[in-house]
């Protein structure tokens, strides 16, 4: 018997985190979720480039699942403000790994999510 592949894409946040497997994977990303509008409770939430983006005028901050790791994504100005405190992380021009068997740094989160909002707010950055 053939199995049957749903290609469709998800069209919203919820859809995008149930598209996981793994049950695991999926706590992983509601609470980076949760993270997210808790710490940006005025910001819109979507889907951008098929990942959950949070926005005002102007994306925010993303992040997106991977078969063993979430990525969240800030502007590479964020990532640099706060470098001396991700020595501890894989990082990319904007983001950083988290391995979902780690634990979910909740307060450096919230204080790069603070971060970005005042750079967008005061100091005008626009997303990448």
């Amino acid at each position: 018997m053939i199995k049957r592949v749903d290609l469709s894409k998800p069209g919203n946040v919820e859809e995008y985190i149930a598209s996981f497997d793994s049950p695991e994977q999926q706590d992983f990303l509601r609470r980076l979720r949760d993270l997210s509008r808790a710490n940006a409770p005025t910001a819109g939430e979507g889907l951008k480039w098929g990942n959950p983006a949070y926005f005002l005028d102007s994306i925010l901050f993303a992040f997106a699942g991977y078969q063993r790791h979430a990525n969240f994504v800030f502007t590479p100005s964020t990532k640099e403000a706060f470098a001396d405190r991700l020595t501890d992380f894989d990082t990319g021009k904007g983001s950083i790994k988290l391995p979902y068997d780690k634990e979910i740094p909740e307060d450096l989160l919230a204080e790069m999510i603070a971060y970005r909002i005042r750079e967008f707010e005061v100091d005008g950055v626009k997303w990448m």
